[in-house]
């Protein structure tokens, strides 16, 4: 990811004369409303505040998205209200210094080059807001479409390819267009996070509480043993608990990716709760965390822009904050090892999310034996939000809600959910 930084490059509060000196309320509201951020921006999810030093970093080796036009720089406040958006949150497989030490041959092996192995569209609607991630299958056979690389040079189209393929084909630009022409949703913004990403944004906010149900997760391959129960786990255990395979479910990729929506479903709520919003040094920590380890599009680059998409998110109930599994069919030229789309199972959750509609699940929370309900969610509790809601009016007209199909499996994050472990050779 970024290496290291040159101070020469950077500029503090102390070399811009004449500046104010912002009061401890407003500075606490940026802090606060900035934070959200990272519900928005990374796959686990990403947050900055306005801070010169953070700011002059978190632009560092930022990627155009191909056929963005230029637009006008933005304004302060929310992001419009009746726009939707759509981020692009790619995690790689890419080692730095903390996870070649943790994982040792494994990161030493480069000759199948850079995977996307985690890919998540996270689409926030036009107000009244909702937010729901797609997570792909890395072995998802997808079309690829003609892209232009950051060096200028032309990725040739492909008919059928690995979505996990698509990075190092044709960069963060190309998996933005792969998905749109498989999604039909304009991409705007894109982020990129590698192993060292993981590892050290969750130790910036002091970890993230698991469930850990059936015999535990042990799992030799990635480093991991967990008893039933649960867990705070950080740093080099977070990431071992996301690369898990063969420590949840039928082992599959399919089982890998409920587990770590768990994972994210957690970190989500953690970020955007009362501990991490009003602690100013955790906020720091997690702001400069990001701006390290992240890789930006060029359209989220912009402090201001960050500052917009975190707005948007006040007052999204926890149960409109959802997480689905794009659905899929074995693939026939590869049964049991590549995935292939289900076309049709897909259908309405596109149509919902172009119509601007919170989605209402009525598949399992999880594929393939994976996670399961750590206990069901309670209709007479209150819904939680990321943000007060101010009331809705008296004459608000009924809400419009799409049922997805039982094929598409996910969770909400007011819903308690355990991995279900098993005990891997």
């Amino acid at each position: 990811m970024s290496g290291p930084l040159d101070d020469t490059k950077r500029s503090t509060v102390a070399r811009h004369a004449g500046l104010p000196t912002p009061s401890a309320l407003s500075t606490f509201l940026k802090l606060a409303g900035v934070a959200l951020a990272v519900l928005v921006a990374s796959s686990i999810a990403v947050a900055t505040f306005i801070a010169v030093d953070v700011l002059n970093r978190v632009g560092d080796g930022a990627v155009a998205l191909e056929g963005d036009a230029d637009v006008a720089p933005p304004s302060l406040g929310a992001y419009p209200d009746d726009e939707a958006f759509s981020i692009l949150v790619v995690g790689t497989d890419e080692c730095g210094e903390i996870s070649t030490q943790l994982l040792g041959e494994r990161c030493e092996d480069t000759d199948e080059g850079t995977r996307n192995d985690v890919n998540l569209l996270v689409h926030v609607s036009a107000a009244p807001r909702s937010v729901t991630v797609v997570s792909f299958p890395r072995d998802l056979m997808v079309e690829v479409p003609e892209c232009t690389r950051e060096d200028g040079s032309t990725a040739s189209a492909m008919s059928k390819a690995p979505l996990n393929s698509v990075f190092d084909h044709g960069g963060i630009s190309c998996i933005a267009q792969t998905v749109t022409l498989l999604s039909d949703i304009p991409i705007g913004f894109a982020a990129k996070i590698s192993f060292d990403g993981v590892i050290e944004i969750t130790e910036a906010i002091g970890g993230v509480e698991v469930c850990v149900a059936g015999d535990g997760i042990s799992d030799r391959q990635a480093g991991i043993d967990l008893p039933p129960g649960r867990h705070t786990i950080t740093g080099a255990d977070a990431l071992a608990f996301i690369r898990t395979r063969h420590g949840v479910g039928d082992e599959s990729d399919l089982a890998r990716i409920s587990n770590q929506q768990q994972y994210m479903s957690r970190l989500a709520k953690k970020i955007l709760s009362a501990e991490t919003l009003t602690d100013p040094a955790k906020a720091l920590r997690l702001a400069n965390t990001v701006a390290d380890n992240i890789v930006p599009s060029e359209s989220l680059s912009n402090p201001l822009t960050i500052g917009q998409l975190a707005l948007a998110l006040r007052g999204v109930p926890f149960s409109d904050f959802v997480f689905v599994q794009y659905p899929n069919l074995d693939d026939p030229d590869n049964p049991g090892i590549k995935v292939v789309p289900d076309y049709d199972a897909a259908e309405p959750l596109w149509a919902a999310l172009i119509a601007g509609e919170p989605i209402t699940l009525s598949g399992d929370v999880a594929t393939n034996n994976s996670v399961e309900l750590a206990t069901p969610t309670d209709p007479a509790q209150p819904v939680e939000s990321a943000a007060p809601e101010t009331a809705a009016p008296e004459t608000a007209a009924p809400e419009v809600r799409a049922t997805l199909p039982p094929e598409i499996s996910g969770q909400s994050v007011d819903q308690d959910t355990c991995s279900v472990g098993n005990q891997a050779d």
